[in-house]
This record gives C-alpha cells, sequence and structure tokens, in this order.
C-alpha cells in the first residue's frame, strides 16, 4: 500500500488556493445579462431572512463600465448584502446605481445596527475582512470607497467608480 499522505496534502493545498481565487473571477451572469440584469437577478435570487426587504433603484442605465469595474460593483454589492444579512439586523436595505459625471455611484444602506467604523482597522476586527476588500477592489479600478455607520441608524457603503475610457475603433 502506498502512502498517499503527500498527494492528499497537494489537493487540499490546490483546493484553497483555488478557494482563495476564485471570488475574484468575474461570474458568468456578467456576460450572459450585463450589470444591471445580473444585480436584478442576484437580487431576486439572494437567500435572505424574510424581515429584510430589498430596494434596488438605478437611474440611467447608460453607464459604460469596463468589466473589472462591472466586476467590482457586482462583486461589491454580494457583499454588502452578506455583512447585512449576516450582521445587521436590518428590515430594509437600499441598493441605487446613480450616473454621475465623469462615473457612477453605487450606495448600499441599511437601517440596521450599525457599528463603530473606527474599529475598521482594529485587531478585534481581523477576521472581518469584508469591508477591507471591498475597498480595495474599488480602490484597484480607481474608485472611491467610504463607510458612514451609526451604532442602532444602519451603515451606508458609499461606491464611486469612474467611466471606462471608449475605446476607438
Amino acid at each position: 500500500p502506498r502512502n498517499f499522505a503527500p498527494l492528499h496534502r497537494m489537493v487540499i493545498k490546490s483546493l484553497r488556493a483555488v478557494t482563495q481565487f476564485a471570488p475574484d473571477l468575474r461570474p458568468a451572469v456578467l456576460d450572459d445579462l450585463g450589470l444591471v440584469p445580473a444585480l436584478t437577478s442576484y437580487l431576486k435570487r439572494i437567500h435572505k431572512p424574510k424581515n429584510l426587504k430589498i430596494k434596488f433603484k438605478i437611474y440611467s442605465a447608460n453607464v459604460i463600465l469596463d468589466d473589472d469595474k462591472q466586476t467590482v460593483v457586482y462583486r461589491v454589492v454580494q457583499e454588502a448584502l452578506a455583512n447585512v444579512i449576516k450582521y445587521a439586523r436590518a428590515s430594509v436595505v437600499k441598493v441605487v446605481i446613480l450616473k454621475i459625471q465623469g462615473g457612477i455611484v453605487l450606495e448600499i444602506a441599511d437601517d440596521g445596527d450599525g457599528f463603530d467604523v473606527n474599529l475598521l482597522g482594529s485587531p478585534k476586527w481581523r477576521h472581518h475582512l469584508g469591508v477591507i476588500g471591498m475597498r480595495e477592489r474599488v480602490e484597484m479600478v480607481g474608485g472611491r470607497f467610504s463607510v458612514i455607520s451609526t451604532r442602532g441608524m444602519g451603515t451606508t457603503i458609499r461606491v464611486e467608480i469612474p467611466h471606462s475610457k471608449k475605446r476607438s475603433a
């Protein structure tokens, strides 16, 4: 009988690597449907508590975002809503995309518990990497990210993403 322990360790290590990088991949639904329909579809099928209402508003769907920026917007919405469902105890969350000069604004606002944003960089929050990951994704595409939260009054995540440059043919 052979010792399969080294092979088993290699498989586990490979699975961990795939698991680590898989969230960064572009969801196929973005290519199939486009950003707005993909978000609409996601928001309809998300598993959420029965007492949570999600409101989704788009102001001007004519937003030119390249694939990387669409992926960032989609992933930020996913992570923000996962945090709302897991931690906020909210009854309403609003997801708004607004076209502005030079880009778009994405806001995700809930009426939940809120938290002290000063804790984001503290050792107590070292295993809560969702907000940090959102910030990093947004900044990697030249965007701006902010969090406003008040205990007992909810949290608003605001993301500004610049338009993609139109490609000349």
